[in-house]
C-alpha cells in the first residue's frame, strides 16, 4: 500500500502441493445460464464456460449474503501476530459477521517466480505458527493464519478470502525468515526482462503457480497489489527505483499481459472446479500515477478494483493535508504549489481525492465493480507552519529517512505521535505520524494508553492537546496540537459514515481498509480505545439495507445490435513526457463491411478530466454532452464527457483494417467506453465492450453514393501573413485545415498528406 514501508515483517511460506480435498470446503455448484451472471465489461477467456452464477446473480451482482449489499473488505495483515511483545490481531479477531471478504496481506513473488509466503517452518505466521488459546483444525495440512482462515470461512461461507501479492515493500522484492528484504523476486522482474520485453515465461509460471496457491489452500481469489505499474520515473517503493526505472516503458504492456494471463488461468481453473475465482487489484488514486498507467486498460479482466484512496499526502513532500479526503476543496497546497488549479486545460479539477479516483475507473467499469479505500490509520507532521489549524500548512525537512530515495522531504511526527512507525535503513524510526486509528482516538481524548510501553513509548507524556477539527467539504477530520505544531489526520466515526453514504448514493460496490487491526473500540473497564471493530460496524450497518450497486457501466441506452470492432489505446509517451496525454487509439474493423470515410463513433470518457478533448489525427471531434463543468470542489456532478470522433472523408477501415486517432486530453482518465458507431444509418454498439446485453450482427453497408462527411463549420480563413503553431485550424477553399507544427505562409491544400497542413475535410 502507498508510502509504507514494512520493518521487522516475517512474510512466510507456503507448499504449494497440498491437496485441495483435504479443505473441506462446500461446493457453491454452477447456475443453469452462467453467461447470465457474468458483471458487465468483464472479459471472458474464449472457448471457457465460467462458473459465474457461483458468486454473481443473472444481474451480475455478487452475492454477499441477504445483509450485505455491498462489499466490506478488509485487508488481514500477517505480522501482527503477537510474537514480537506487541498487541496481535489474529483471525478470531477479525469482525466475520461485518465484513464480506478478507484480503491476506502478502504474498510476493519469489526470485523463481512463483506466489511464496515464504519457507514452510513452525514460525511460518502463515501456514506454521500457533498461538496459545488458539485451536487449530486438525484435519488441515498446514497451521498459521491460513488455518484459522478456513476454518472461520465454514462457519461464515458468504465471505470470500483473497491471497494479496505484492504491496509497498514486496512489488520489487520480498522479506526473508529473518524478517530482512531482499530485492529478489517481485513484479517488476517477473513481468519484464531487462531489454524492456515482456517475460512470458516468469507470468505464466506466476500465473500457474497463483492458481495452484488457490486450490491448495481454499482461496476465493487472488488480489493483485503491484505498486506500481507506472511509467512515472521514481514512483513506487525508492528500494526498487534502480531496478524499476530503467524498465518504466514496459510495464504497462507487460502489467496487461499478466492481468490477461491470471484473467484466462483462473478461469479455466474455475470451470475445472465449478467456482469462478475472482480476480481483484489495489489500484493507486493519485492522478500523478495514473498518468503512467495508460487508461488502465487491465480494468476489464478484473472481478473489481479496490482503490487506494489514501496516502494522498504525507511526510513524503512538506505539503501538509489529510490522508484521505473523499473532495476537492480548491485549497489543496500541493496541487496549488504546482498550478494545478491555474492551469485552464485541468479545468480547476483537483486530482488528490477520493471522489475523482472513482470518477477516474468509472470512466471503464459499472460503480459496482468498483470499491473505495479507507485508511485506518494516520499520517501527521510536526513543526507545521500556516495553515488553518495545520491543514494546508507545510512542514519541510531536508532530513529524510535513510534508503527512502529522497533528498527533501516533510518532516514527519515522530515518538507517541508515531506509534506504528517503520525503521530506515539504519534502524531508526521513520517519521511518518503513523497511527492505528485507536490510538488517535486516545491522544483525541488525553489518554495515555497500558499498551505504550510494548512500542517502547512508556516514558511518553503527553504535550499540549489533541484537538479534533473536521472540514465538511474535504469530509477529513483530523488532529491539531497547537503546542507541539503536530497534525495528525485521521478517520472516525463521522467521515465513515459520509464515504458510506457516498458509496450507497452512487452505486458504488462497497469500500476497502487497510488495515483491519487499525480500528477501534472503547474499552470502559480500562478507559482507553483499543482494537476493535466500530468503523468497520459502521458501514455494515450502512450498507445492509441499501439499494443494489450499479451493475452497468453506461448511463445511456446503447443500441441491442454490436458490431465486432475493437478500439485499443497505444503508443502513450513516458509518464513523465505525457502531457498533454496523447496515446493513439486504434481501432479495428473485425466484420466484413468497409467503414467509409465520415463513419461517426462516439465513446464516454470520465470527468476525471475536463472536457478539453481534440486529436491530432484529421478526425473530426466534438463534445456530445458533459455530465460536469468546472472544478470539482465538493465533488464532480456526473460521470461523463461523451465525445465524437468521424472518421476523414478521404478515409475509410476495410475489412480487417485499422485506423489510428491521436487523442488529446489533460488529466488521466480510464478507458473510455460506451462506445457507438453509425454504419448505413444504423447506430450500433461494439462488441469490444464487453457488455452483458446484446448481440454480434453483421452491419448493413451505407449504400452507394450516401453522403458520408456532411460539411461542417467552417474555421477561421487562412492567412499568408500569420504564424501557426501546432493544433491550430484554418479553412482554405471550402476545407478545414489543422498546422502538425510551426509553420508561415505554407498554403493548406498544397502541402500534400505528409506535410503540415492535416485535411480535415469540407466545409
Amino acid at each position: 500500500m502507498a508510502f509504507r514501508l514494512r520493518s521487522a515483517l516475517v512474510a512466510a511460506g507456503a507448499a504449494l502441493a497440498l491437496a485441495a480435498a483435504a479443505l473441506g470446503l462446500p461446493s457453491t455448484g454452477a447456475g443453469a445460464d452462467d453467461s447470465s451472471c457474468r458483471p458487465d465489461g468483464l472479459y471472458t477467456t474464449p472457448g471457457v464456460t465460467v462458473p459465474y452464477c457461483t458468486v454473481y446473480d443473472t444481474d451480475g451482482r455478487e452475492k454477499m449474503g441477504a445483509d450485505h449489499k455491498r462489499r466490506v473488505i478488509g485487508y488481514f495483515t500477517s505480522w501482527r501476530t503477537g510474537k514480537n511483545g506487541t498487541p496481535s490481531y489474529l483471525v478470531d479477531d477479525i469482525p466475520w459477521d461485518k465484513v464480506t471478504h478478507l484480503n491476506y496481506a502478502f504474498a510476493h513473488v519469489g526470485a523463481d517466480n512463483r506466489i511464496s509466503v515464504g519457507a514452510d517452518t513452525p514460525d511460518n505466521p502463515s501456514t506454521g505458527m500457533t498461538w496459545d488459546g488458539v485451536t487449530m483444525d486438525p484435519a488441515l495440512p498446514y497451521k498459521g493464519h491460513f488455518n484459522q482462515l478456513t476454518k472461520f470461512k465454514r462457519q461464515y461461507p458468504d465471505v470470500k478470502t483473497l491471497i494479496s501479492v505484492g504491496g509497498w515493500a514486496e512489488t520489487g522484492g520480498h522479506f526473508d525468515e529473518d524478517g530482512d528484504r531482499v530485492a529478489s523476486g517481485g513484479f517488476y522482474r517477473m513481468t519484464t526482462n531487462a531489454d524492456n520485453s515482456v517475460n512470458t515465461a516468469g507470468i505464466t509460471a506466476f500465473a500457474d503457480s497463483s492458481v495452484a496457491f488457490l486450490r491448495a489452500y481454499g482461496f476465493n481469489g487472488l488480489d493483485i497489489d503491484y505498486e506500481y505499474p507506472s511509467s512515472m520515473a521514481d514512483s513506487g517503493n525508492p528500494l526498487d527505483w534502480s531496478f524499476a526505472n530503467p524498465r518504466r516503458a514496459a510495464l504497462n504492456r507487460s502489467y496487461a499481459v499478466l492481468m490477461k494471463t491470471l484473467r484466462e488461468k483462473l478461469d479455466r481453473a474455475g470451470e475445472q472446479d465449478g467456482k469462478h475465482y475472482l480476480l481483484t487489484a489495489a489500484a493507486p488514486s493519485s492522478g500523478y500515477l495514473l498518468r503512467g498507467m495508460e487508461t488502465y486498460q487491465t480494468a476489464q479482466y478484473l472481478d473489481y478494483v479496490n482503490i487506494m484512496s489514501y496516502d494522498l499526502h504525507g511526510a513524503w513532500n512538506r505539503y501538509v493535508g489529510p490522508n484521505a479526503a473523499l473532495f476537492d476543496d480548491g485549497a489543496d497546497a500541493e496541487l496549488a504549489a504546482s498550478n494545478v488549479y491555474g492551469t485552464s486545460q485541468y479545468g480547476g479539477i483537483g486530482y488528490l481525492n477520493t471522489d475523482w479516483a472513482y470518477h477516474y475507473f468509472r470512466g471503464s467499469m459499472p460503480a459496482g465493480r468498483i470499491n473505495i479505500g479507507l485508511p485506518y490509520y494516520t499520517r501527521g507532521f510536526k513543526n507545521v507552519t500556516g495553515g488553518t489549524n495545520g491543514l494546508w500548512g507545510t512542514a519541510p525537512s531536508s532530513s529524510c529517512p535513510a534508503g527512502s530515495g529522497l533528498t527533501a522531504c516533510g518532516d514527519g511526527a515522530v515518538g507517541i505521535d508515531n506509534l506504528w512507525h517503520d525503521l530506515d535503513d539504519n534502524g531508526n524510526e521513520s517519521p511518518a505520524g503513523s497511527n492505528p486509528m485507536w490510538h488517535a482516538k486516545n491522544l483525541e481524548n488525553g489518554i495515555l494508553g497500558d499498551y505504550l510501553d510494548d512500542y517502547g513509548l512508556g516514558d511518553a507524556t503527553l504535550q499540549g492537546d489533541y484537538t479534533r477539527h473536521y472540514s465538511t467539504t474535504l469530509v477529513a477530520p483530523w488532529l491539531w496540537n497547537p503546542t507541539k505544531k503536530v497534525f495528525l489526520s485521521t478517520e472516525d466515526e463521522q467521515s465513515v459514515a459520509a464515504k458510506a453514504d457516498y458509496v450507497i448514493d452512487r452505486g458504488i460496490g462497497g469500500t476497502m481498509m487497510w488495515e483491519l487491526a487499525g480500528d477501534y473500540a472503547w474499552n470502559a473497564a480500562k478507559g482507553q480505545y483499543e482494537m476493535g471493530s466500530t468503523l468497520s460496524s459502521l458501514m455494515y450497518d450502512k450498507f445492509k439495507n441499501a439499494p443494489p450497486y450499479g451493475n452497468t457501466k453506461s448511463t445511456i441506452d446503447l443500441p441491442e445490435e454490436k458490431l465486432d470492432i475493437s478500439v485499443s489505446f497505444g503508443e502513450f509517451p513516458i509518464g513523465d513526457n505525457n502531457y498533454p496525454i496523447n496515446p493513439k487509439v486504434k481501432i479495428t474493423n473485425n466484420t466484413d463491411t468497409t467503414l467509409p470515410g465520415g463513419t461517426e463513433f462516439q465513446a464516454d470518457f470520465a470527468t476525471s478530466t475536463s472536457a478539453l478533448v481534440n486529436n491530432w489525427s484529421g478526425w473530426t471531434t466534438s463534445i456530445v454532452r458533459s455530465d460536469h463543468t468546472g472544478n470539482n470542489v465538493g465533488g464532480l456532478d456526473g460521470d461523463f464527457h461523451r465525445v465524437s470522433l468521424k472518421l476523414p472523408g478521404h478515409t475509410s477501415i476495410p475489412p480487417g483494417g485499422s485506423a489510428d486517432v491521436a487523442l488529446v486530453y489533460y488529466l488521466p482518465v480510464s478507458t473510455p467506453s460506451n462506445w457507438t458507431v453509425s454504419v448505413g444509418g444504423k447506430l450500433y454498439a461494439l462488441a469490444g465492450d464487453l457488455s452483458r446485453d446484446g448481440a454480434v450482427v453483421t452491419p448493413t453497408p451505407t449504400p452507394t453514393g450516401t453522403p458520408t462527411d456532411p460539411p461542417g463549420d467552417c474555421e477561421p480563413t487562412w492567412s499568408a501573413t500569420t504564424t501557426y503553431t501546432g493544433g491550430d485550424r484554418v479553412s482554405r477553399n471550402g476545407r478545414n485545415y489543422t498546422a502538425q507544427w510551426w509553420t508561415l505562409g505554407e498554403e493548406p491544400g498544397t502541402t500534400g498528406q505528409w506535410g503540415v497542413w492535416r485535411d480535415n475535410g469540407p466545409c
